[in-house]
């Protein structure tokens, strides 16, 4: 039997963050719960635009900064939110990252189609 790789272990990992969230939040109205973790998900992108706004000049308030990882990490905090949002209303069964390939590659086909193109 193989050993499991890291990318193993994220999807059950992304159910296990998700699941903490809930249970941290169980005596909250179920549908507040649900607008928190969709909200979560458009506050991380708001982070991810502010970095990216100091990162490139665009607040004269604040002077730019000349790295990229803050960006990049907000970004992955985004996609993080949102896996586990889609963990959230699936029941935290580990499945956001199978979901996510089907999305990938439907979109990748759709992207395909539009130019004619296979690569």
């Amino acid at each position: 039997m193989a050993q499991p790789t890291r990318l193993d272990l994220v999807g059950p990992q992304i159910a296990s963050i998700s699941n903490w969230v809930d249970e941290a939040n169980a005596g909250r109205d179920p549908e507040a719960l649900t607008w928190h973790r969709v909200a979560k998900t458009a506050e991380e992108a708001g982070e991810a635009i502010s970095e990216w706004l100091l990162l490139t000049g665009g607040n004269p308030r604040k002077p730019a900064t000349l790295d990229d990882s803050k960006v990049v990490e907000e970004l992955l905090d985004t996609a993080l939110a949102a896996l586990g949002a889609v963990e959230h209303f699936r029941g935290n069964e580990g499945r956001s990252l199978d979901l996510l390939a089907d999305k990938v590659e439907r979109v990748w086909i759709r992207a395909q189609e539009s130019t004619g193109d296979t690569w």
